[in-house]
C-alpha cells in the first residue's frame, strides 16, 4: 500500500509540473500574441520611413518641386487640452480665441499625441504642440486659428514603447510655421534659403499644406512653411560636430548689452545636463571689455577667440539687405549661437524669417550704414565701429547682391513659387488665413519682386 501511495504522489507531481509548464507556454504565447496584436496597430511602420536607423531623406521631406500635404488627427479630448492650455496662458473670450488684455506667450505649450499622415502612410502617437511667441499670441487673440505647430515623432515613446525612436524619414522634430502676417506665404522659406545659399548655416524649408481633424473631420489650415529644427538636424548636417553648446537667446540678455547677462535668457538646447555657460559669458565679457577703447587690437583678438566675427558680419550684411527686422539689432530674439566644435567659436545661426523683405515694424529695418545702432546692440555697433570689420561688412553687402540676391534670379524664383502654391493660397479659408483676398496674395508676390530690385539699387548707391 505504501508503494502505491508513492507511485500516486509521483504521478500527481508529474501532472502538476506539466500543467505548470503548459501555463508558462500559454503565458509565453499570450505575450507573443500581445506583441503581434500590438504591432498590428502600427501596420505602416517601416524601417526606411519610421526608424531611427534610416538616413535623413531631404529629397522627400524638403521636396522643392511639390507642395507637401500633411494630415493630422488629434482626439477631441487632446484637442480640448491644447485649447485649454492656450486659454490659460493667452486668455480667451467666451470659450473662443479673442482679444484679451495684457498676456504673454513666453511659455511652453502642452504636448499631446496625434496621428500624422503623409502620402498614405501613418506615423503614430506623434507629439504636437503649438509654437511661437508674439506671432502665436497675436494670431490666437485675433481669432485666427492658423497657428504654428511643432512636431516631435518620439515625444511619447515612454507611453508607447513600440514607437521608440520613431522618425519621419530620419527627422525627429519638424516645424510647421504658419507664415504669420505674410500674404505672400513665401518670406519664411525664401529668407532661410538665401542665408544658406550665402554659405551660412540655416534651416532647410519647403511648402506644405496642413489638414487637422480634431474629431469633426479634416479642416484645411492652409499653406505652411515646413522648417527644419536647428537642434535636431541643422547642427548634425551643417557642422562637423554635434557636441557643442547650442543657445537660443531670448530676452534682454540676447542683446549682449552691458549689464544684461542672464543665463536664464540663454536657453540651452544641447548639453542641458552640464549647463556650462562659460562660452556665452566669455562673449559677453569680450564685446563689453574696456580694451575696446584702450587697446583695440587686444579687444579684437579676445573677441575673435570666442566669436566667429566673420560669420556674424556675413549674416549681418545679408540680413540688412533683405530688411529682416525681427531679429538682433531691433528685437532680442530669433537667432541661435552654436559653439562649433571645429574651431570652438560661437557661430551665428539665423532663425524665423517671416517678417523679412519689408521695412517692418518696431522702428523698421536697419539702414545699410547701421549708423543708428547704439551700444544697446554691441555686437553690431562695437564691431562695425572698427574700420577692418566695416570693410568686411561692406564687401559682404556687394557679394550678397552679386551672387545670391540677384534680381533676375529672384524674380524667377518668386514666379515659380507663385505657380506652385497659388491654388493652395486661393483655397485658404476665413479664420485660417492671413490673406484677405486672392488679389492680396498676388499683390504681395509682386511686391517681393519689386523689393529685390529696390534693395539692389540701395546697396549699389550706398557702396558707390
Amino acid at each position: 500500500m505504501k508503494r502505491y501511495y508513492i507511485i500516486l504522489f509521483a504521478f500527481l507531481l508529474t501532472v502538476l509540473n506539466a500543467c505548470r509548464e503548459d501555463d508558462l507556454v500559454v503565458e509565453s504565447n499570450e505575450e507573443k500574441d500581445e506583441e503581434v496584436v500590438d504591432m498590428t496597430d502600427y501596420a505602416d511602420w517601416d524601417a526606411t520611413t519610421h526608424s531611427n536607423d534610416a538616413d535623413l531623406d531631404y529629397s522627400v521631406v524638403f521636396n522643392q518641386d511639390e507642395v507637401l500635404r500633411f494630415d493630422i488627427e488629434i482626439s477631441s479630448s487632446n484637442w480640448s487640452t491644447m485649447q485649454s492650455d492656450l486659454a490659460a496662458n493667452l486668455g480667451s473670450t467666451g470659450g473662443r480665441p479673442g482679444p484679451v488684455g495684457n498676456t504673454s506667450s513666453d511659455y511652453d505649450p502642452v504636448w499631446v499625441p496625434c496621428s500624422f499622415k503623409f502620402n498614405g502612410t501613418k506615423w503614430y502617437h506623434v507629439g504636437i504642440r503649438y509654437k511661437g511667441n508674439s506671432s502665436l499670441q497675436s494670431a490666437y487673440q485675433s481669432g485666427n486659428r492658423k497657428l504654428s505647430f511643432k512636431l516631435d515623432f518620439d515625444e511619447f515613446e515612454d507611453d508607447y514603447p513600440a514607437i521608440k525612436n520613431q522618425r519621419f524619414y530620419g527627422f525627429k522634430q519638424l516645424n510647421l510655421n504658419n507664415n504669420f502676417d505674410d500674404a505672400s506665404l513665401m518670406r519664411e522659406k525664401v529668407g532661410a534659403d538665401l542665408f544658406r545659399q550665402f554659405g551660412l548655416a540655416s534651416a532647410q524649408t519647403a511648402f506644405c499644406v496642413v489638414y487637422v481633424d480634431n474629431g469633426s473631420g479634416p479642416q484645411y489650415y492652409g499653406v505652411y512653411a515646413l522648417v527644419e529644427e536647428v537642434d535636431d538636424t541643422v547642427i548634425e548636417t551643417q557642422f562637423t560636430g554635434e557636441t557643442g553648446n547650442l543657445y537660443k537667446p531670448d530676452g534682454n540678455a540676447a542683446s549682449f548689452a552691458n549689464g544684461t547677462y542672464n543665463t536664464s535668457e540663454m536657453y540651452l538646447k544641447t548639453n542641458e545636463d552640464s549647463a556650462d555657460y562659460t562660452d556665452v559669458k566669455a562673449l559677453y565679457d569680450a564685446i563689453n571689455s574696456s580694451l575696446r577703447t584702450s587697446d583695440v587690437e587686444a579687444w579684437k583678438d579676445n573677441l575673435e577667440s570666442v566669436f566667429n566675427v566673420d560669420v556674424f558680419l556675413k549674416w549681418l550684411a545679408a540680413n540688412t539687405v533683405i530688411q529682416n527686422w525681427d531679429t538682433y539689432g531691433v528685437m532680442t530674439h530669433n537667432y541661435y549661437l552654436y559653439n562649433n566644435p571645429e574651431d570652438k567659436l560661437l557661430t551665428w545661426i539665423p532663425w524665423d524669417n517671416n517678417e523679412a523683405f519689408q521695412y517692418g515694424k518696431q522702428g523698421g529695418a536697419l539702414s545699410l550704414s547701421l549708423s543708428e545702432v547704439g551700444s544697446n546692440w554691441p555686437l553690431i555697433s562695437y564691431i562695425i565701429d572698427q574700420p577692418e570689420y566695416e570693410s568686411i561688412y561692406r564687401g559682404y553687402l556687394q557679394q550678397f547682391i552679386d551672387e545670391v540676391f540677384i534680381p533676375g534670379d529672384m524674380v524667377s524664383a518668386y514666379s515659380r513659387y507663385y505657380e506652385l502654391i497659388k491654388d493652395y493660397a486661393y483655397a485658404e479659408e476665413a479664420g485660417y488665413t492671413f490673406i484677405r483676398s486672392n488679389s492680396e496674395f498676388d499683390s504681395a508676390v509682386e511686391t517681393l519682386k519689386g523689393h529685390v530690385e529696390s534693395r539692389n539699387s540701395a546697396v549699389n548707391s550706398f557702396l558707390n
